[in-house]
């Protein structure tokens, strides 16, 4: 109970400006989560499939992997499927294919990055508002100087410092995590867009070495 009537105690301390920045702090926390289970599950599902798909690519066997592909609703699935379908209906030359490869990754890879960034710009939006906040009240506390008694200028000045410094203190709680997990969801969201470029490459490669043998 002492360390919630500390928290609450702080957050109370800080001024008018603790209320946006906890207000950031509940946005950037619904975006990591978010974030966090659509990779686990992207990641689980491309690799669950990939594991079906890969064999079936290796013996060449490309009309049954474009139907695992196309049944699937994964970012491996969709990229793959689309892919394939287009070197049946279109032509299956390397250029071709690596066109049809591209475009499929261009679909999916917003997909997968969408909202990721939003948490800098939050982390940012959280730092910059701490510093308003101390600013504003830095400003209230000297102005309040200026009218108060001798006896109550340490007081209030005091009180003026300590709330400016609560929510540059917030700010930053807020900011530096967010930073941090930025971070860590922007590298895993490249390792799976790198996933998905290796699934295509080898695809590309299996079909070109199909065809030259078929030659």
């Amino acid at each position: 109970m002492e360390f919630i009537e500390h928290i609450l105690g702080f957050f109370q301390q800080g001024g008018a400006f603790m209320y946006p920045i906890a207000l950031v702090l509940v946005i950037g926390l619904a975006i990591t989560v978010e974030r966090l289970l659509l990779l686990r599950r992207a990641e689980r599902e491309n690799s669950a499939l990939w594991k079906q798909i890969q064999p079936l690519i290796e013996q060449k066997d490309f009309n049954s992997a474009e139907q695992l592909a196309k049944g699937s609703d994964s970012a491996v699935g969709r990229v793959l499927g689309a892919a394939l379908e287009h070197a049946r209906t279109h032509g299956d030359s390397r250029a071709e294919l690596e066109l049809a490869v591209e475009e499929s990754l261009m679909e999916v890879t917003p997909i997968i990055e969408k909202r990721t960034h939003y948490l800098a710009t939050l982390s940012n939006m959280s730092t910059l508002l701490g510093l308003l906040g101390t600013v504003i009240g830095l400003i209230t506390a000297f102005a309040a100087l200026a009218k108060a008694d001798a006896l109550e200028k340490a007081d209030l000045l005091s009180a003026g410092i300590s709330e400016a410094m609560n929510c540059t203190a917030f700010g930053l709680m807020v900011a530096i995590p967010f930073l941090l997990i930025h971070a860590f969801l922007q590298t895993r969201t490249n390792d799976l867009v790198d996933s998905l470029e290796m699934a295509c490459m080898k695809l590309v490669n299996a079909r070109s070495a199909a065809n030259r043998g078929n030659r």
